[in-house]
């Protein structure tokens, strides 16, 4: 099983896995990460091994700041303006790759393209005492629920890897936004912890949603983030048996029929809710019901990237063969 330890006593320990090609669980402002050598194909691929995920999905490479992104991607006026707003912090940004820039094709899953992001805290003290980016998707079975703690990462991933930094409940609780200029335009590729207004404010346009074509970042699958429990969205009434991912100060009819109730934000708070998120579907998973009925969130603000999970989550399952 993987050693946990406290991030301030795990530094070292995580740089020697990582410079024997290891891979790490750490802690960031979103959500837990797998991290590795973003450099090393051999690495990357023990993430793709450890994870069970498909090749063709691409990573995020950590950096430590904007000198650093700038030695592997070329950023445009636009995307460098949105990274000096929003780095360090939940925004990824995908730009060209840099012909020269030693990120293994692994992390870009073949595409001319890099996905980048600055973190706080451990992450980025880590990258900055590493020198290189890492590949770091969540620290999770592919699909599976996203691990806002240490405990979640042990219970999915501890018999596979071998050491996780403890850096206590991620504070945002969802992953990082991700968006793409492309020309005149400016693409959200996923929502996340950071609101489409705040980066539309920023930009001075619209966020135009979804891929040009094709898979261009992380998060784009169909079904993602799922737990093993069903999914039922939208619940108006609760049917017995279910689980209750509630929301808010009113309740879903028949609310007293659930095995288990979590509410993501009694005050219906959207950022409360994101991040109680992963670890409310964690719990409601382990309850023993079939399915999890999801009374509505609303879309505004930090409640489109909750309901994209939701969705995703409650999407048609990928066969078990797909994800490997």
């Amino acid at each position: 099983m993987a050693e946990i330890l406290p991030e301030h006593d795990a530094l070292d320990a995580a740089l020697a896995l990582l410079a024997a090609g290891e891979v790490v669980a750490i802690p960031t402002e979103t959500v837990y990460g797998l991290a590795a050598d973003a450099t090393s194909g051999a690495a990357v691929a023990r993430i793709f091994e450890t994870k069970r995920r498909p090749r063709f999905n691409p990573l995020i490479a950590h950096v430590s700041g904007l000198d650093m992104a700038e030695r592997h991607g070329l950023f445009d006026p636009l995307s460098r303006r949105l990274a000096q707003r929003f780095w360090p912090g939940p925004l990824t940004l995908v730009v060209p790759k840099r012909p020269q820039s030693p990120v293994h094709p692994l992390v870009t899953a073949g595409l001319d393209t890099l996905a980048m992001r600055h973190p706080r805290g451990f992450g980025e003290r880590l990258i900055a005492a590493f020198g290189r980016p890492l590949a770091a998707p969540s620290a999770n079975s592919s699909g599976r629920v996203s691990a806002t703690t240490a405990v979640h990462v042990a219970a999915d991933l501890g018999s596979r890897i071998r050491l996780i930094v403890d850096g206590g409940p991620t504070p945002v609780g969802v992953e990082s936004t991700i968006v793409k200029v492309e020309g005149g335009t400016l693409r959200l590729l996923r929502p996340g912890g950071i609101a489409a207004a705040d980066i539309e404010a920023e930009a001075g346009c619209p966020l135009l949603r979804g891929a040009a074509a094709g898979l261009e970042a992380p998060g784009m699958m169909r079904s993602h983030y799922a737990p093993r429990a069903a999914i039922r969205l939208d619940a108006r009434e609760v049917a017995a048996g279910e689980a209750l991912l509630a929301f808010g100060p009113r309740r879903a009819a028949h609310a007293e029929r659930a095995v288990a109730t979590i509410n993501l934000s009694g005050t219906g708070d959207l950022r409360e809710a994101a991040a109680n998120l992963f670890a409310a579907m964690q719990a409601l998973d382990g309850s023993g019901a079939s399915t999890i009925a999801v009374e509505p969130v609303p879309a505004a603000g930090l409640g489109e990237a909750i309901n994209d999970r939701l969705r995703r989550a409650a999407a048609p399952r990928e066969p078990e063969e797909g994800r490997r």
